[in-house]
């Protein structure tokens, strides 16, 4: 049922992203027109960032596409992180447009540019109902937390926060002609959009050097699971990390020699199931204690370090 759903989830995604890249490509090209006809460079630079917002939604895409493949003896999970490394690409990209507008709204300061304000209006209106179509489509159902569809909806985001700007900018420039309120809001909402994508680019960045997950905490789930099954002494060597987002776990456990031992390893998988919703587990159970450095979270077991084990 878990296979199932997850490629019933990559369906949807793969939809969504595909309806949004439609949505955005399309608007691009008008938007393109649009600015040739009013001969107004702001809107062709617009158009500029739509094309890049086309590009990434399309390489999220294709990531998904990939992801799909099933694994086979050489990557043994598939092309999982291939998503993750689409929403860091599409994250890094993102930082950098931003502080691209950044640095071309402080030169429009000193270098103040004619503005075609009722072009800009009317094209602004347009890019903004474009996308906020795209972004509806993208955040809509539970799949909305997957980190490559968040990294190609920050994108949308940029664009949509840009078109609010622009409306607002020409509206000030059709009643008062004052030029500089393009730039100023320009750079609001860059602020806006380099927060949110800073952030997913850390996390995308977490993922991709396979660090924990910033929702478990391994101590905790250590002090848990000795509580919660009284045959578990000691947890030691927890390695947690991330593939596709999915959670994989691997851990030693010291426990009371057990009359049935594939019972209470079916215990352990259950908690770390129900508790931290990790489902794919490798847990080595010893009936000794582990002494010495080589028992830290980080150390690499000595030769020599006999124990019974049971992998699930």
């Amino acid at each position: 049922m878990a296979h199932l759903h997850q490629h019933d989830s990559q369906d949807a995604n793969a939809k969504r992203l595909l309806w949004a890249f439609a949505i955005t490509a399309v608007f691009m090209v008008a938007e393109v027109i649009g600015g040739l006809f009013s001969g107004s460079l702001a809107l062709l630079a617009d158009a500029g960032h739509m094309l890049t917002d086309a590009a990434a939604l399309l390489v999220a895409l294709i990531a998904v596409q990939f992801a799909r493949r099933p694994p086979n003896s050489r990557r043994t999970f598939g092309w999982l992180r291939l998503t993750t490394l689409a929403a860091f690409v599409n994250a890094l990209a993102l930082v950098v447009i931003t502080l691209l507008i950044a640095w071309e709204a402080i030169q429009r300061f000193s270098h103040p540019r004619p503005v075609a304000g009722w072009t800009m209006l009317t094209i602004a209106i347009a890019g903004l109902l474009a996308n906020i179509a795209s972004f509806w489509i993208l955040h809509r159902g539970s799949e909305e937390k997957n980190l490559n569809v968040r990294a190609a909806a920050l994108h949308v985001l940029g664009d949509l926060l840009g078109s609010v700007g622009a409306i607002i900018a020409a509206l000030i420039i059709l009643r008062t002609g004052w030029t500089p309120i393009d730039p100023i809001l320009s750079i609001l909402v860059s602020c806006l959009v380099l927060r949110s994508a800073w952030s997913l680019l850390k996390e995308s960045v977490n993922e991709l050097l396979e660090g924990a997950p910033g929702a478990i905490d391994i101590e905790t789930l250590k002090k848990k699971l000795s509580r919660g099954i009284p045959e578990v002494r000691n947890v030691h060597h927890v390695h947690i990390w991330l593939v596709g987002e999915k959670p994989l776990m691997t851990l030693h456990v010291q426990v009371v020699p057990p009359h049935d031992h594939d019972a209470l390893l079916g215990r352990i998988h259950h908690f770390l199931a129900q508790e931290y919703q990790i489902e794919h587990a490798t847990v080595q159970m010893e009936y000794q204690p582990c002494n010495g450095p080589h028992c830290d979270l980080n150390e690499h077991d000595h030769p020599g370090h006999a124990h019974h084990h049971r992998s699930g």
